[in-house]
């Protein structure tokens, strides 16, 4: 069985999400993920020339409402179970500094 993701493929992958895995994962990673590729390619063997695409498994219709222009809230009952406001606005704790480059 030939791998079709390597390593070093797990590795940049892991590096670009900023994941720290130790070498033992690396390779774990890189045996489920060639057998999920290697599962795709069984898929592909099968004969669908004569299944119809499909969007949906069932047969299903539109279940939107219609969009029609409501009345909204108005700023005190949004306001209204806040625990803490300021004027006319939510008052929420600050959670980055001035160092934090936001």
């Amino acid at each position: 069985m030939a791998q079709k993701i390597d390593v070093e493929q797990v590795r940049s992958v892991a590096r670009l999400a900023r994941l720290e895995l130790s070498e033992s994962e690396i390779e774990q990673f890189a045996g489920q993920l060639s057998a999920v590729l290697e599962y795709f390619e069984k898929l592909n063997e099968l004969d669908t020339s004569q299944v119809e695409p499909l969007a949906h498994c069932l047969p299903i219709h539109n279940v939107f409402r219609d969009d029609t222009p409501q009345a909204s809230l108005s700023t005190e009952e949004a306001l209204g179970n806040a625990p803490q406001r300021s004027a006319d606005y939510f008052k929420v704790p600050k959670i980055l500094d001035d160092a934090s480059g936001a």
